[in-house]
């Protein structure tokens, strides 16, 4: 860290960076609120992901109590083929969103099997896009508890060391320069009581 100079200069320096850190700080804060209750929004909104999946599972199991034969080979019935995210801006901070899920459907007979298949296939989908749905949104959560990680750590820099420490030279220098002025007006007083004082030898020393 650099040397504080003690000088009228470095006063308007640490006066102006006061004002500066002043003038960001409550912005700052803001952003701070604003993201924690994103991020609560957030937690919500995944708790509730997580949710639907648990749900969607008791329902096909409810629905298609056949699905737990070991016989049945599922595995490649519905595969996800891709999927495209678009963006999101929330406080500044951008998030990803899910607009379109492609999944691909093995080919089967509908007459070689069994009814509950169309049901079971819908079911798959739903389960896919339930899970990625719940991916996506651990992942907006994840980014922004990261942002209000970091503007956190600024509100903190700001609020807890960079303007105490400003106030703390703007002080410091003042006390300085105050007493600089003070001893230079001493110095003054000292100096013309002195040539005073020799004129006054002077004019009293005998011709």
């Amino acid at each position: 860290m650099a040397k504080l100079k003690l000088s009228k200069q470095s006063l308007h320096h640490q006066q102006e960076q006061l004002k500066l850190y002043k003038r960001l700080l409550p912005s700052l804060d803001l952003k701070r609120r604003q993201l924690t209750m994103e991020s609560q929004k957030a937690q919500e909104e995944h708790a509730a992901a997580v949710a639907q999946i648990d749900a969607l599972e008791t329902r096909i199991g409810e629905e298609l109590p056949m699905l737990a034969d070991e016989g049945l080979h599922l595995h490649d019935l519905v595969v996800v083929k891709g999927y495209k995210l678009g963006e999101q801006n929330i406080v500044g901070v951008r998030l990803p969103v899910l607009e379109s899920l492609d999944c691909q459907v093995a080919d089967y007979s509908p007459l070689a099997t069994p009814a509950w298949f169309d049901m079971l296939v819908q079911r798959l989908k739903d389960a896919k896009t339930c899970r990625l749905r719940a991916e996506i949104a651990a992942r907006r959560l994840d980014i922004l508890r990261l942002q209000l990680r970091r503007v956190t750590q600024r509100v903190n820099l700001f609020d807890k060391i960079l303007i105490p420490t400003a106030h703390r030279n703007i002080q410091r220098i003042r006390i300085y320069l105050g007493e600089t002025e003070r001893a230079a007006v001493v110095t003054s007083k000292l100096a013309k009581s002195k040539q005073l004082q020799q004129r006054n030898v002077l004019a009293e020393a005998p011709e």
